[in-house]
């Protein structure tokens, strides 16, 4: 957990839920590890570095390693997932053996040409899109955080920033409203505290928070407030963007003192989309809801005739520009999904051209070539 990892009797480390239960913890996990006996005990990671996590356990925190086997299978923790640690005590050992059903799961495209998903992290409540006043201000780009964060199973709520450096921030609220349809949009400044308590209802004991955003809208600023004390490094802003200066290199968790939980996350530069059809269709309801209504039930919505949605774009019900970015995301998405499905054909020719040279070897090898 960051900077208290190595005092594992820290306020901020220790699991102080009414019961000394591992933070959000429910019977269903309870369900699902009950098949474990013995040296076995439950956890959740905190935060990872590469090949070891920090894993939050009854009241400490602790170091873990990976076991090979998940490794092998290609199955990898992340912060916020439940696991099941092989506790050694005797050699002092840790080993993360296998991560339990996850509820959510908040991921994006992968990058490079095979596609696929890159999970970010996991079983999150509500995730808290952070953006700021000035340039990092993009109603493009909370389209594409909102449509991820609807493909979690997370709730979205967009948090604007720095409002203090602002003279109309209600002008900016309503700007972002007319692209966040019911997604709550709450006006804060998180260095000087104003508005922090619009969060608490938001913030409630044993669930998670997870906060988003591009680097140096003041996401470690904002977890330094919540928690009263400073846990991670911020830095000011540069002159040429507006920008905050990068701080946050890993994901990590930490927990408030009513027993929430918040994981801060690096700042996304490249929001790829992955797998995030059914977050466009909630991101872009709007235009949902009019396609229902449309001629065709293959409308593409471009030149169609009897089109409901271009219908209500001439009308000034749906802007211009709304229906541009749903076909930019809905094109990257069929674009991401034809990748994907090319990266796949790649590895199943590439694990069957493996198969035959093992086969040749072992022949050569028995003398039955």
């Amino acid at each position: 957990m960051s900077n208290h990892s190595e005092a594992e009797n820290s306020s901020h480390n220790s699991v102080q839920n009414d019961s000394d239960k591992i933070p959000g913890w429910n019977e269903e996990l309870e369900l699902a590890f009950f098949a474990y006996k013995g040296s076995y005990i439950p956890g959740r990671v905190a935060s990872r570095h590469k090949t070891v996590c920090e894993v939050l356990v009854q009241e400490a925190v602790v170091q873990a390693g990976i076991s090979g086997a998940l490794q092998k299978i290609g199955k990898q923790p992340v912060v916020g997932d439940f696991v099941v640690l092989l506790d050694q005590p005797e050699t002092g050992s840790r080993m993360i053996v296998n991560i339990l059903p996850r509820r959510t799961c908040l991921s994006r495209g992968a990058a490079g040409d095979g596609g696929g998903e890159q999970v970010i992290a996991a079983n999150i409540d509500t995730i808290f899109i952070v953006t700021a006043t000035g340039k990092d201000l993009n109603l493009r780009r909370l389209e594409r955080y909102l449509t991820i964060v609807y493909s979690s199973g997370a709730n979205p709520i967009i948090l604007l920033n720095k409002i203090d450096l602002e003279d109309n921030p209600a002008r900016l609220v309503e700007k972002i409203k007319s692209i966040a349809g019911n997604v709550p949009v709450i006006p804060l400044s998180a260095l000087s505290k104003t508005g922090l308590d619009s969060l608490s209802p938001h913030l409630n004991p044993g669930e998670t928070v997870a906060l988003i955003g591009s680097s140096g809208v003041g996401k470690s600023t904002l977890i330094n407030s919540l928690l009263g004390e400073t846990v991670q490094r911020t830095g000011g802003i540069r002159e040429d963007d507006e920008k905050g200066r990068h701080t946050t290199t890993v994901r990590q968790m930490f927990l408030l003192p009513n027993g929430a939980v918040l994981i801060d996350n690096p700042g996304i530069r490249e929001i790829q989309l992955g797998d995030s059809a059914e977050g466009i269709e909630k991101a872009f309801s709007e235009i949902v809801d009019a396609a229902s209504n449309c001629k065709f039930k293959d409308c593409t919505h471009r030149d169609e005739p009897g089109c409901a949605v271009l219908q209500a774009v001439k009308d000034g019900i749906i802007p211009e520009e709304r229906l541009a970015s749903y076909h930019r995301l809905t094109d990257e998405l069929a674009f991401q999904s034809r990748k994907s499905e090319i990266g796949l054909k790649r590895l199943e020719k590439e694990r069957f051209k493996k198969i035959a040279v093992d086969i040749k070897k072992y022949k050569k090898s028995t003398g039955k070539l």
